[in-house]
């Protein structure tokens, strides 16, 4: 990526839909802005998406239950970037996935697996390639992890999410204290985005109330218009990202 003036260079997963979707759109409209997404499958209607001045998107498709890999190509990426083209480098973990509504004992090996590596270990393992690529860039560093309340507030039938929500959240805390005693350290968050109106809301809705005790408080989270768009959340989280004070407390919510 180059541009004629140091560009703000934006890293973003699980930027095919929803939430992810509406802050790649948001980014790019942006100018002087650089934006990588890894997401499972490339968008073509992205690259046509209005872009600010000096804007420009390169996507990766790559499936993070495959996060060692991803890692590395982001390292090798990072590693031949010129940084004295960077105003400033932003990681966004926002890919997570949520298994089909069950109590742990009735879900598959499979499900359980895949929403921890996509969930947790895709995050730390891209966290740690960012910050080891870029320690020695002279720019303002951060990573926003988008966590969740489930990961504050357990949930039956969603053992998975939930532990990989909080499982972001505990290591965010671990990482600001590493980057706290550093020289030029990282800003990171592992900020809830309020309840949003995605595909994963649907999935939730949609359970089987026998395995999912929490269904019809979802669905009546929809019925009563109680979701909030993932245009208006992306703006929501960017805007927290923008703040001075970004940063100052490594777990938060944006309704804070």
């Amino acid at each position: 990526m180059t541009t004629d003036a140091p560009s703000h260079l934006f890293i973003l997963t699980g930027a095919s839909r929803g939430m992810g979707r509406a802050m790649a759109e948001q980014l790019l409209a942006q100018p002087a802005h650089s934006l990588l997404c890894i997401s499972r499958r490339q968008d073509p209607a992205l690259e046509q998406a209005p872009h600010g001045a000096g804007s420009q998107v390169v996507q990766w498709a790559h499936d993070l239950s495959d996060a060692a890999s991803a890692a590395q190509r982001l390292a090798s990426w990072l590693d031949a970037m010129d940084s004295t083209r960077i105003a400033s480098a932003t990681l966004l973990n926002n890919a997570g996935v949520i298994a089909r509504p069950a109590p742990l004992d009735e879900a598959s090996a499979a499900d359980v697996s895949h929403a921890l590596r996509v969930g947790l270990e895709a995050p730390m393992l891209l966290c740690a390639a960012f910050l080891r690529a870029t320690r020695q860039w002279q720019v303002a560093r951060r990573v926003l992890n988008i966590s969740s309340g489930l990961g504050r507030n357990a949930m039956a039938s969603q053992a998975p999410y939930c532990a990989a929500k909080a499982g972001m959240d505990h290591f965010s805390r671990a990482v600001a204290l590493e980057e706290a005693g550093r020289a030029n350290g990282a800003r990171i968050c592992s900020l809830a985005p309020g309840v949003i109106d995605t595909d994963m809301q649907a999935e939730l809705r949609g359970g089987d109330p026998a395995l999912f005790p929490d269904r019809e408080r979802f669905a009546q989270l929809h019925a009563k218009g109680q979701l909030t768009s993932p245009a208006d959340a992306a703006a929501r989280v960017l805007a927290y990202l923008a703040r001075a004070d970004f940063g100052d407390r490594p777990v938060a919510d944006v309704r804070d």
